[in-house]
């Protein structure tokens, strides 16, 4: 934070805490009831992959039950992600939540009747995975819902902690349950577990938004438009890079460990859930160090630290023969995978105004599974055809390679840039009808610039491309006057009349900051603004 007059020294502020978001019992609630169902899910997953060994122990089999489960967040989060912004988020995550425990009370029935196979455990652990996969964009984007800004890194990083409780809890405590109850009770707790975030669900209300001035965007043309963000955001596509590059290796210990726990250790489903716990317990304790580290370092080092501790964790579970050292690797796993994870996520809610969240999130989401799903494909067949420990060595050689590949692409790391709508731009005059489908529209801005800023002006303008097709312009170009020197005209296309007026809603005061920059060029007060609209043609 920068110093302000009456403020002591930034040296004197109080050190920044990862329990604030504590503060707010909406979110202490959800967390909570979030905690208790991904202790069941972990118990599922845990169980799963056990099973899996049981019933076909080849590498590339056991390594698909993580294929299952990442796949799905790579082909539904972009429409999820759409959907999580134009619908009302909470009735959409209770509606997903029923239908997940749907799902899990009819695979553990199965597990139960001894029916499972390997084709149909692959099967559930893909449609749970669909289910997780509409409700992440909408879990994440409604964390801005629970808590004021000043606590969102807070928020973000709890919710990693939650999951990580859940990691170390859940899969020691599967692995018990399995010991002492049988194959099928972790299933059954997994899908009692969802009652508990129903049960939040129904009894949150959010605080409600101002009234839609709009109708909702159509789910196509809100999945073509969150694309066309994603590519001019550059903050958004730096954190993709550096995700790509940190969970396509780190996706090989996770794919993995069910067979390191049984083929290199001869351990038992109690090992692998000690194995899974101490990921977890690594995690809680890497999140008690974060706020400092991250203060001191910042994400871009941090991240750096975390794949380095990540390359660490697979040459030691390579190298791995006995219990101690695999679960030291594992501590060490948890406490990297929380400095990566929490880094990324913060980067990506900081580089999003709230209309696209849902779908810049579900872009992260995407791109964590994808990488997730590809590496552990991979990982599986080079341990089939070359040994586990060739596997490991080869994703710690990857990950390190990484760093050095995608240093350039920086994370952002706190809210320096106000996103929210300034809503500054004033409204088109209308003189003839216009259909809200109507278009396309052309909207020009004319510019009248000094000879002698030409080429500073159309420096600083470029940066107006890349914001106009965040906002939900398809072109944007701008054109010299050949007979008047110093005239300049800015155009844009939206596809709508619908469309543009949406544009106004989606300009934030950071834009507004960038926008006045440029009309300080201009010579007169203000530029002249034109809206044309696509004639319709007499039938």
């Amino acid at each position: 934070m920068s110093n302000v007059e009456g403020q002591h020294p930034a040296t004197d502020a109080p050190r920044p805490s990862a329990w604030a978001a504590f503060r707010h019992t909406a979110f202490a609630v959800v967390w909570t009831a979030t905690v208790v169902a991904n202790v069941g899910t972990w118990m599922y997953n845990a169980a799963s992959g056990w099973l899996m060994t049981s019933l076909e122990a080849d590498p590339l089999t056991v390594s698909l039950v993580q294929v299952a489960s990442s796949l799905p967040m790579f082909l539904f989060a972009i429409p999820a992600g759409a959907l999580a912004d134009i619908v009302d988020k909470r009735r959409f995550l209770i509606l997903i939540e029923i239908v997940l425990t749907v799902f899990a009370i009819a695979s553990a029935v199965l597990v139960g009747l001894g029916r499972m196979d390997p084709v149909l455990l692959l099967l559930f652990t893909f449609l749970l995975g669909a289910g997780a996969a509409f409700a992440a964009p909408a879990w994440q984007s409604i964390v801005p819902l629970l808590v004021p800004k000043q606590d969102l890194g807070s928020a973000v990083t709890s919710n990693g902690v939650g999951v990580n409780v859940s990691r170390a809890v859940g899969p020691a405590l599967g692995g018990v349950v399995i010991g002492t109850i049988g194959i099928a009770a972790p299933f059954w707790i997994n899908a009692l577990s969802n009652l508990a975030v129903i049960g939040a669900l129904l009894w949150w209300r959010p605080v409600a938004s101002r009234n839609a001035t709009l109708p909702p965007e159509r789910l196509f043309s809100a999945i073509v438009i969150g694309f066309r963000h994603a590519r001019y955001n550059h903050d958004l596509r730096a954190t993709l890079v550096r995700a790509v590059a940190f969970f396509f290796f780190a996706s090989a210990y996770w794919a993995l460990l069910p067979l390191v726990a049984r083929s290199r250790i001869a351990g038992g489903p109690e090992l692998y859930g000690i194995l899974l716990g101490a990921i977890g317990v690594g995690a809680v304790g890497g999140a008690f160090a974060l706020p400092w580290v991250k203060a001191a370092l910042g994400p871009d080092r941090v991240v750096a630290a975390g794949t380095l501790g990540t390359a660490v964790t697979l040459v030691m579970l390579g190298s791995v023969t006995g219990v101690e050292l695999a679960v030291l690797a594992c501590v060490i796993a948890g406490m990297s995978w929380i400095a990566v994870l929490a880094n990324l996520n913060v980067s990506v809610q900081v580089s999003l105004p709230d209309w696209v969240r849902g779908r810049g999130l579900a872009m992260f989401v995407t791109v964590f599974f994808g990488a997730m799903t590809a590496g552990s494909a991979l990982w599986g067949q080079i341990a089939s055809s070359f040994g586990l420990p060739i596997a490991h060595f080869a994703a710690a050689a990857g990950a390190v390679l990484g760093i050095a590949a995608t240093w350039r692409w920086k994370l952002r790391g706190s809210n320096e840039r106000d996103l929210s709508p300034s809503m500054h731009w004033p409204t088109p005059v209308l003189t003839i009808e216009a259909d809200a489908d109507q278009g396309p529209v052309l909207i020009t801005v004319e510019y009248r610039i000094p000879t002698d800023q030409r080429d500073a002006f159309l420096q600083a303008i470029q940066a107006l491309s890349r914001q106009r097709r965040r906002d939900g312009a398809y072109a944007w170009d701008v054109f010299e006057d050949t007979a008047e020197p110093g005239r300049f005209i800015e155009v844009f296309k939206v596809a709508s009349w619908l469309e543009h007026l949406r544009q106004h809603e989606r300009v934030t005061n950071a834009d507004r900051i960038e926008q006045n920059a440029i009309r300080r060029f201009h010579a007169a007060s203000e530029p002249r603004v034109t809206h044309l609209l696509a004639a319709k043609f007499p039938e």
